[in-house]
């Protein structure tokens, strides 16, 4: 089943967002090449698609897990947590009509 977790950065995360990108990415070039990344990408502090300093204000995945537990397992274990950009994560089904 599908899962949408979304997570909120804390004020001025672009530091720690720096530091622990690199094993960010590499955990969801994982999920892409099983074949189970729908989508993934930060949310823009801005109404740009390169905020500059202005930074994020969080994130949105959407992808594939056995069960919401594996789904709240995965991003509890994400280097952006450890780093500390992220305050708030919500993890819930999700259900893909379009396209």
């Amino acid at each position: 089943m599908l899962y949408m977790i979304y997570s909120e950065d804390v004020k001025e995360s672009l530091p720690l967002r720096a530091k622990a990108r690199p094993a960010h990415i590499e955990r969801l070039q994982t999920l892409k090449s099983e074949g189970r990344l729908i989508m993934a990408g930060p949310l823009p502090a801005i109404d740009a698609d390169d905020p500059g300093e202005a930074g994020f204000t969080g994130s949105l995945i959407v992808a594939e897990f056995e069960s919401l537990d594996a789904a709240k397992q995965w991003a509890d274990d994400d280097p952006y947590i450890e780093a500390g950009v992220y305050h708030n994560v919500t993890v819930k089904p999700y259900k893909k009509v379009l396209p």
